[in-house]
């Protein structure tokens, strides 16, 4: 009895959590997108200077690097904010294509720290009214409480194994 309840309400809670999945990425997605267009005028306004010079993004970064230490370690800078915007931009690209239950699928892509705790932060609980997320919370309430049923079946056969009499201090 006991291990139903608790096996209920495992579910109940795994699946309540996972039904939040679709507003959790949707709010990331808006984050997401709005460092894609930051990012995407800092790389125009670095490219559009190379260009003023004649030289395209590459070379541009080669020469800024060979101007001192302050151009070198701009030119780090630049650099791994192009890449960025690139690893975003690419990001945003596959997410915004993606149905929300397939989002669940591919949480590789919301791994960057500073947009996610940003938007944990900042996120209020939905509730599940959507298809997809009706749909997410009887997996998590499936998976919560099939996790909770084996940890507990389990541990009641450890139990049931013990030999008798070792549960007293000697």
């Amino acid at each position: 009895m006991i291990t139903r309840m608790v096996t209920l309400l495992g579910g109940f809670g795994a699946g309540l959590g996972l039904s939040q999945f679709p507003a959790y990425a949707q709010a990331y997605l808006q984050r997401l997108g709005g460092h894609v267009d930051a990012l995407r005028r800092t790389v125009a306004e670095f490219d559009a200077d190379a260009a003023a010079l004649g030289l395209e993004r590459h070379a541009a970064l080669v020469q800024l690097a060979q101007g001192g230490e302050m151009g070198a370690a701009r030119a780090e800078t630049m650099a791994a904010t192009i890449d960025r915007y690139g690893r975003l931009s690419s990001d945003l690209h596959e997410l915004s294509a993606m149905a929300p239950v397939e989002r669940a699928l591919h949480l590789g892509r919301f791994a960057e720290a500073e947009i996610a705790s940003a938007t944990l932060s900042a996120f209020e609980p939905a509730v599940a009214v959507s298809l997809d997320a009706l749909l997410l919370a009887a997996i998590g309430a499936l998976v919560g409480g099939g996790l909770i049923w084996g940890m507990m079946a389990g541990g009641r056969r450890l139990l049931a194994r013990r030999p008798a009499g070792r549960d007293r201090l000697a």
